[in-house]
């Protein structure tokens, strides 16, 4: 390889450079107007440092824009895919309702009416240990009546047992004093749920050994005795024990609205439902 430097010129060329070099380090370190001359030279040359970026950022783009339509792609026949499967389920739902009109056209039932609610907020705590009541904003002056069941997004919470003008006093379903008649969702199988007095357990009355209740299943309001509306969601079972010698087997269930976190709630108006519809549904 050829020398860069060679011969007396090139030599002094290149003591002047290092002179030169020198001296524009110390000019800039202590001359304030070649800070300004070096600011507007790099302003000069901002538009070459775009030019050389502009492979790069197309390269990018064009990486991001292919990335981006084959995420899309893949979402779309996803979402075609569930699509589909909605699509069959409602024709289900169609083929389902239709057969429900009939057979209540064939039992002489009346219509089935969505119950109106309420929505409340939840404002105190009863402080007696032995009682599991909570108080809501909602009372007599609000059109809310004994009895009346409230739920959260989970389940059924409890039942209204006394009125204020602007407040009631609602019975949580774990209270020693509640019994709420409910039914297996799987089979249909009914039984009475009780409190026992702890937030997380509910315990099935006088169920048989031969009664077909697994853990895991969901137990739903049954509709009755007329006061909870039927298919609301009140526990899930946690645990079934058959005892040769206990007369009944003991199940144990876990509630599923969320008794001790829940602040906002719905009060259940059932009372909009047909007299025919609600007779039917205690006799069966």
């Amino acid at each position: 390889m050829n020398p860069i430097f060679r011969g007396r010129s090139p030599r002094r060329l290149f003591l002047l450079l290092v002179v030169l070099a020198g001296l524009l380090i110390v000019a800039d370190l202590n001359w304030p107007k070649l800070k300004e001359g070096r600011a507007w030279l790099s302003l000069l040359v901002t538009p070459l440092q775009w030019v050389v970026d502009i492979p790069t950022r197309v390269a990018d783009s064009l990486s991001d824009v292919l990335v981006d339509r084959a995420s899309l792609v893949r979402e779309n026949e996803a979402l075609k895919s569930e699509a589909l499967v909605l699509e069959r389920k409602v024709q289900q739902m169609a083929a389902l309702a239709a057969e429900n009109i009939r057979l209540r056209e064939l039992l002489g039932a009346g219509e089935r009416l969505e119950p109106e609610t309420r929505l409340v907020e939840l404002i105190g705590v009863n402080p007696d240990p032995f009682q599991h009541e909570v108080i809501l904003n909602k009372g007599s002056e609000d059109g809310v009546f004994a009895g009346q069941p409230v739920l959260d997004a989970g389940g059924v919470m409890g039942q209204v047992v006394s009125l204020a003008h602007y407040t009631n006093r609602t019975m949580l379903i774990t209270d020693a004093r509640s019994a709420i008649p409910v039914e297996v969702n799987r089979n249909g199988f009914r039984a009475i749920a009780l409190g026992k007095g702890a937030l997380d357990e509910l315990e099935l009355e006088h169920v048989p050994d031969t009664a077909d209740i697994r853990e895991g299943d969901l137990l739903v309001t049954s509709g009755l005795g007329g006061r909870f509306p039927r298919g609301y969601p009140v526990a899930r079972v946690k645990e079934v024990i058959r005892d040769p010698g206990r007369p009944f087997t003991l199940v144990k269930a876990e509630p599923t609205a969320r008794l001790d976190r829940s602040r906002h709630l719905l009060l259940v108006d059932y009372r909009v439902e047909p007299a025919g519809l609600a007779k039917g549904a205690v006799d069966g």
